[in-house]
């Protein structure tokens, strides 16, 4: 736990230098350019646009660790077998969600400048006042605790019955982990829905959507998917789970890829067009100010990219076996949801385009490697101190050898 903590602590001085980095670059810039002393860093300030690339590269990496909080959710409620071998570092990545509590803190204290309607009088706008119960700076940092503090019972709880499955084999262990699920399906629904509502559709308040939080989560596992086939792929690779994984794990990760394929596109289709045919200003200035500057290219990049693409390259069966045609489009789908998370969030902070300017893609970068680096240090230090795979779960013979031929029926007495 201390050295985490260190490690956590290291790499949030390495970001904190970074950004100022990135602002004295900027500033030297402007100075060159405009020969100007003095120059400071573009509308609306250094913390301002540190918070929301922070706040991006936050919403990109918790999605993955929600996205695999629900797989091995659904592993337990539908006793599943295939995804045995896959389980445990699904519970080792769900289980970085309190680190994400950690991680959230910077967005805590700069969420006055990256949330509007926390600057703006509820008397004097309409569409704040009403909706005052949730969006209040109390309510704000109280659900934010509260879904931390859950998220953490429900992934630690779901491992400590796993590794003590490893131990004794015992029935009980597997009873636990399903009553877990069967509460933590509801749990993690609602609380998936007020994260994605508190902290990427808070930054236009008047915006409202019934379909978000699934918009969300479709998001979410979609990319959780992409990673599990990577993650898979490499410790096959190189041996942790070379004996359990095999073609069925492989190609049923690619077959619930192309179903969140679908399933995303139709989300984000459907919202779309509800809020088009009820043409209410309410609903459609969201999707107006994406359709401005380069956000337009944002979105048809989203369209072609995040659905078309992917889903004519999965459609093959053998595709999903190929690693040489799988990895690059797991790599797609990184570059995809990025595209697709700042298509939420940026054009609050940069409502002309994409980025107005190299740095501030640059400062994307860097929250991006710093998130990078210290939960990948986080995941593997928990990967490598536990079994790599659940060694007694009574489905993993049966997920090993399921495409196995059976041997010839052997006569007995003249009957076979």
């Amino acid at each position: 736990m201390v050295r985490a903590v260190r490690t956590v602590l290291f790499f949030g001085l390495m970001l904190w230098l970074g950004s100022l980095a990135v602002s004295e670059i900027q500033a030297a810039a402007g100075q060159a350019a405009s020969g100007v002393k003095g120059v400071v860093y573009p509308r609306p300030g250094r913390l301002t646009q540190f918070g929301f690339s922070y706040l991006l590269a936050f919403m990109i990496f918790l999605s993955i660790c929600l996205g695999s909080l629900f797989l091995v959710i659904v592993h337990h409620l539908f006793d599943a077998a295939w995804s045995v071998p896959i389980r445990r570092f699904l519970e080792h990545i769900a289980c970085l969600l309190p680190w994400m509590g950690v991680l959230f803190i910077p967005i805590a204290l700069l969420a006055k400048r990256i949330y509007p309607w926390m600057s703006i009088d509820p008397l004097a706008d309409h569409s704040l006042h009403v909706k005052q119960v949730l969006f209040n700076q109390t309510a704000f940092y109280v659900v934010a605790v509260g879904l931390f503090l859950v998220w953490t019972w429900l992934s630690l709880g779901l491992r400590k019955w796993s590794l003590a499955q490893d131990k004794t084999g015992d029935a009980i262990c597997t009873h636990m982990m399903r009553r877990y699920s069967a509460a933590g399906i509801f749990i993690f629904a609602i609380t998936l829905t007020l994260a994605a509502i508190y902290w990427m559709k808070s930054l236009q308040h008047q915006w409202y959507s019934t379909m978000y939080g699934v918009y969300y989560f479709a998001e979410s596992v979609w990319v959780t998917l992409a990673t599990t086939y990577l993650l898979a792929m490499m410790f096959k690779t190189k041996g942790p789970l070379r004996d359990v994984v095999g073609k069925r794990q492989f190609y049923d990760i690619g077959v619930l890829l192309f179903a969140f394929t679908v399933f995303y596109a139709y989300i984000h289709f459907s919202q779309y067009f509800l809020i088009w045919n009820a043409a209410i200003p309410e609903e459609t200035f969201w999707y107006v100010l994406r359709e401005k500057g380069s956000w337009w290219d944002i979105g048809m990049i989203i369209i072609f990219g995040h659905f078309v693409l992917p889903f004519l390259g999965l459609l093959r069966i053998d595709t999903k076996l190929s690693f040489t045609r799988m990895a690059p489009l797991c790599i797609w789908a990184w570059l995809m949801h990025y595209c697709d998370i700042s298509f939420n969030i940026k054009p609050v902070l940069n409502p002309t385009g994409f980025a107005p300017n190299g740095l501030d893609l640059a400062c994307d970068l860097v929250c991006l490697a710093f998130f990078a680096i210290v939960l990948s240090k986080l995941f593997f230090r928990s990967f490598n101190s536990h079994p790599p795979y659940p060694l007694k779960d009574p489905r993993l013979k049966e997920a090993i050898t399921h495409h196995e031929i059976p041997p010839a029926p052997v006569a007995v007495g003249g009957v076979k």
